[in-house]
């Protein structure tokens, strides 16, 4: 048992989860505590003792599943046909028994998603399972099935139809569950805790994120930016304290013989700086522009003054549409493509074109105290990447920082213009939220 706990806490850990070895010593004793009996009960009880908020569950269930799974070996009873299983999943929908839609989860992934021969090959997959048994297809049979037992036929067509999708959606985590045990007990957990469980949202690519894995993204923005709040105000009251004058310090050493008991230090007016945003909101890195522009704004009492421009080809200032977008954060980048001039003759990203743009026509929003964040890829479709501008917009800017969403082994291949920028601008690899935050934090002006 302690090997499989400390694996465990492994397999969170490699998922970026902070635990520490009292955390870990923690949950032995609530597994002493707790025992096995009972498997929800030592769900909870490690959870209660691991983790540190409720957004680390999507992580923690699914390794718990692999490293203290429901049972060993391949599920009780015979093989059952696809059209078999269909029948019993829709009398177990229409009674809505997760129990019950548990075992028919175990049977379908032993009879329908098996595949391989070879030693060493053969294994299970939650994919192939629900693409062969399509569980989705089975609403409007489940919805005449419900009617049919509770006897009114004036139920909200909406509420039930909702209700059963949360059922087949429920059935599908089984199956995937169910699949990642199987495998597991071929490969171990390790191996598949590590490849088969979902990041969680702050670890996941921006560039690889899809509509749901960003809606939840935009759900942290809040948290997030409370705690980089707190993170600056904390480093602003640091500065503020000043540096240590050393010629008034030795002066009011002369009482103590010259021994510098209480040192002198240069008072510091904080001011809070500008930031300026340049967001290309082009293809797929526009999830990482949105995200960041969210987050800005979240932080926008932290500045004096903020000003954000999006850009294709053509730029544009957005800032009063950021500012409305904050009640609406999933419309906020539709907003901006339907009401900005961010195209000409072409729709392709021309961060050439972008830059010598803002240099001519936006040059009063930058200023000896304002930071500029370049946001983007620094792909220019084999464009001209106008190195000038970036420069012009570097020799008025306080700091001008580029924050790149692509790994740093794919700068420079292809179209990427990302190691000229980088001799300009100080170049950044920004892939998930996890790293905005620490580079924010890192990089923002007290």
């Amino acid at each position: 048992m302690a090997r499989r706990l400390s694996g465990f806490v492994g397999a969170l850990r490699a998922h970026g989860m902070r635990i520490g070895t009292g955390e870990t010593v923690d949950a032995a004793r609530a597994v002493t505590a707790l025992g096995l009996a009972d498997r929800e009960l030592l769900r909870e009880g490690l959870a209660a003792t691991l983790l540190h908020g409720h957004a680390q569950r999507a992580v923690f269930d699914p390794v718990f599943d692999l490293y203290f799974p429901r049972g060993v070996g391949a599920p009780e009873g015979e093989a059952a046909g696809r059209e078999e299983l269909r029948d019993r999943l829709a009398d177990a929908l229409a009674a809505g028994d997760e129990a019950l839609l548990r075992r028919l989860a175990a049977q379908a992934v032993d009879s329908l998603g098996r595949y391989g021969a070879a030693p060493g090959s053969d294994g299970w997959s939650a994919h192939q399972t629900l693409d062969r048994l399509r569980p989705q297809t089975l609403l409007a049979r489940v919805r005449t099935s419900v009617r049919g037992a509770s006897g009114t036929g004036d139920f909200a067509d909406r509420l039930l139809d909702d209700e059963i999708r949360r059922r087949i959606e429920v059935f599908r985590r089984q199956v995937g569950a169910e699949a990642r045990r199987r495998v597991a007990e071929r490969r171990g957990p390790e191996e598949i805790a590590r490849r088969a469980v979902l990041p969680s949202a702050d670890r996941v690519d921006f560039l690889y994120a899809d509509r749901e894995r960003l809606a939840e993204l935009r759900r942290t923005v809040r948290p997030l930016a409370r705690k980089l709040a707190a993170r600056l105000a904390a480093r602003r009251r640091r500065a503020a304290r000043g540096t240590i004058d050393l010629r008034r310090t030795l002066r009011g050493s002369m009482s103590t013989g010259g021994v510098p008991m209480k040192p002198v230090l240069r008072r510091r007016r904080p001011v809070r700086p500008e930031l300026v945003l340049l967001c290309d909101v082009s293809g797929s890195v526009s999830g990482f522009a949105d995200f960041t522009m969210l987050l800005v704004q979240a932080l926008h009492e932290q500045f004096s003054k903020v000003r954000v421009f999006a850009f294709v080809n053509l730029i544009d200032e957005v800032t009063g549409l950021l500012r409305h977008g904050a009640a609406d954060p999933e419309g906020l980048g539709a907003r901006i493509r339907a009401e900005a001039r961010l195209t000409g003759w072409h729709d392709g990203s021309d961060y050439g074109a972008a830059l010598g743009e803002f240099a001519e026509r936006h040059r009063d929003a930058v200023g000896a105290r304002t930071t500029v964040f370049v946001l983007g890829d620094a792909r220019t479709n084999r464009s001209d990447p106008n190195l000038p501008a970036l420069r012009e917009i570097a020799g008025r800017a306080r700091r001008v920082y580029w924050l790149n969403p692509e790994p740093r082994a794919q700068w420079g291949t292809g179209d990427s213009a990302a190691p000229d920028y980088a001799d300009v601008a100080e170049m950044h690899e920004c892939r998930n939220a996890r790293q905005l935050g620490a580079i924010v934090s890192r990089l923002l002006p007290v």
